[in-house]
Order: structure tokens, then sequence, then C-alpha cells
């Protein structure tokens, strides 16, 4: 496995040349999840900050009626980590588990504040990173609030196209706030009313 993906990632985020990203590349190394395996568990702190080259994961909290509730998605491409836990060193509230099997490319979090405060290019990455994170959970907040089930669900569909390869419909349910047979009426055209 090659880390092209990375390099390649690190400069489409921000003022990063091709040696820079290499240089701060050489730092991951290769990580394989299996399916079903964990990258992080309710109760631990997040110490990995995960690249994914290949696969496709989920977060997920467990609600108070003790029903697991999917609260992300990730395909390869992206940055996994839970953010509250990684940055404030608490204890997790979510699960990621792998969908499938996984690869990608692992640092800790002493590794990417050391980086941070080596390389200033790396800081403008992460930040961007960040920011772009942000919006995409407000995005999610409010169209749970002002868009219909079926629109949500369209959009998934649009900015994950393999989502139907990789994750249970019960798992998608979950993510929009419906139930299985909410989904299954959409997935017919007939959103509930």
């Amino acid at each position: 496995m090659t880390n092209e993906k990375l390099t390649q990632f690190f400069q489409s985020m921000g003022p990063i040349s091709a040696g820079q990203a290499a240089d701060i590349a050489s730092v991951f190394v290769p990580k394989a999840i299996g399916k079903h395996e964990f990258l992080l568990q309710a109760g631990r702190v997040s110490d990995e900050y995960l690249f994914l080259d290949s696969g496709f994961m989920r977060a997920f909290a467990y609600d108070t009626d003790g029903h697991d509730v999917t609260t992300g998605f990730y395909a390869s491409g992206q940055v996994v980590f839970e953010v509250a836990s990684f940055f404030n060193r608490t204890p997790s509230q979510e699960y990621i588990q792998a969908l499938t099997d996984c690869t990608g490319w692992a640092i800790t979090h002493q590794q990417l504040n050391a980086l941070f405060h080596a390389r200033p290019e790396f800081r403008e990455f992460g930040r961007a990173v960040l920011v772009r994170g942000y919006a995409a959970l407000k995005s999610r907040m409010l169209a749970l609030i002002t868009e219909p089930a079926a629109a949500r669900y369209a959009s998934l569909l649009r900015a994950s196209p393999e989502i139907l390869q990789h994750a249970p419909l019960k798992t998608i349910a979950s993510y929009l706030g419906v139930t299985d047979t909410s989904l299954s009426r959409i997935r017919k055209g007939n959103p509930p009313k």
C-alpha cells in the first residue's frame, strides 16, 4: 500500500507542496481494520487520526433505549476520528466501526500535535479539515430539522452513492432519523406523510 492518496489529500486541502506532503505522510503508519472491527469504542479516548485509504466505516452511539444510532459514515479519502474525544482527551461516547475491510494511514494525537507545532502548512491543513467537518455537521443538523426524510436520503445518495453497497439499510435509516419501514417506503417512492 502506498501513501499516494494521503499525500494528494494533504495537497487538496491547502497550500502544501508535493515535497511537504510527502514529508508529512512519512510520519503516518499503515493500518488495516477488518470488517466489523472497531477503530474506537465508547469509553476510550480517541488517540488515532486515520486517513481512510480504502473501505467504509461508520460512527454510532447508543440512545437512552439502547438502540444504536449511526452518527456518521466515512468513505475512502476521508479522515476518521472522534473530534471531541481526540482533542479534549476525554472518553468517547461513540464507536467507530469498519463496515468493510479497511486500510488507512494513522497517526497518534501526540504525533499530530508535534506536526501542527513543527509545520505551519500542516496547521492550515488541520484547520481546513476541522472547518469542513464543522460545516458538514451543521448542514446535517439543519437538514434533520428542515428537510423531509426523502430529501435527506437523496442528499446522502448524492454525497455517498456507494453507501447502499456497504451499509445495511437499518444503519442508513438510523443515520437519517427514520425507521426501517419509513426508509423502505422512501426507497419505493412513497415517503411517509
